[in-house]
């Protein structure tokens, strides 16, 4: 059975790290390894994850780095992982018990894919939320769905190792929207392998997040990294037509709301960008 590295980055969690690892110690096959990267906690997180390693049969592997954001975490946590197979664990979600299994199983019987994904379960405050049809996950060729959306959930992914060496790793200039800018990059060369079940828990809604610090400027950091994609990815004509039309439109979208919020000379730019690539 192919080795599998638990990465789960956190910052200032300590509510919610301790269920996230017992959901990797729960599972119904044992990772290799867990490594826990603390991004500048200033909370519990040292001692919270000392007294869980000293009862573990699993290693964990704690790393500590100052505040650089959730990228530049989970590459620290790609550098050091050791096995074949890498799945990430945001700190405020966690697993159904046999999701390491499931997924390991689907890669074994893949071995052409090189990045699965699972579908998820959404709790806000407790509540089960019920997706719209545009945020369920899809399997194999997903760029079009990803230009739209970030329609991957960061929980539900495991990678073989050799993806990181053909596309790099995740963007650290970003503080939001490195899992969007990553998943382009993934998807406009590989098919992604969809486990059909709902094996990760996502719990949302909490003004800690990062998606919520940054809901305002996610749109800015999306048309940025499809620009990126235009200009430095080979992408075919279809892809490059696709890339093409969703820039148009992002940017068209935001400049409009800039404009309307009081924000003309920013609206005027993405104006510009839409006029460009028109």
């Amino acid at each position: 059975m192919t080795a599998i590295s638990v990465i789960i980055p956190t910052y200032n969690r300590e509510k919610f790290l301790g269920r996230a690892i017992r959901s990797v110690l729960c599972q119904t096959i044992a990772c290799s390894e867990i490594l826990v990267i603390d991004d500048g906690s200033t909370d519990q997180t040292v001692a919270l994850v000392a007294s869980l390693r000293e009862h573990s049969a699993i290693p964990i592997y704690f790393f500590y780095q100052e505040n650089m954001g959730p990228a530049a975490a989970r590459n620290l946590g790609i550098l050091r992982a050791q096995s074949e197979l890498v799945a990430f664990l945001d700190s405020d979600d966690h697993w159904r018990k046999d999701k390491l299994a499931q997924q390991q199983k689907a890669m074994e019987e893949n071995p052409g894919y090189l990045i699965s994904h699972t579908r998820e379960q959404w709790l806000r405050g407790g509540v089960h939320l019920n997706q719209k049809k545009k945020h369920l996950p899809r399997h194999g060729d997903i760029f079009d769905h990803c230009l739209q959306l970030c329609t991957v959930g960061m929980s539900t992914v495991m990678v073989r190792k050799e993806l990181f060496t053909a596309i790099g790793v995740f963007s650290p200039m970003l503080p939001c929207c490195e899992d969007y800018d990553f998943w382009l990059r993934a998807s406009s060369r590989y098919p992604f392998l969809l486990v059909d079940r709902p094996l990760t828990i996502k719990e949302g809604g909490r003004e800690d997040q990062v998606s919520c610090q940054y809901r305002i400027g996610m749109d800015k950091l999306r048309i940025h990294s499809i620009m990126r994609l235009l200009e430095n990815v080979s992408l075919n004509q279809e892809q490059h037509d696709l890339a093409f039309r969703e820039l148009q439109q992002k940017c068209l979208v935001y400049s409009r709301g800039c404009i309307k919020h009081g924000k003309g000379d920013e609206g005027a730019v993405y104006l510009d960008i839409y006029k460009k690539y028109q």
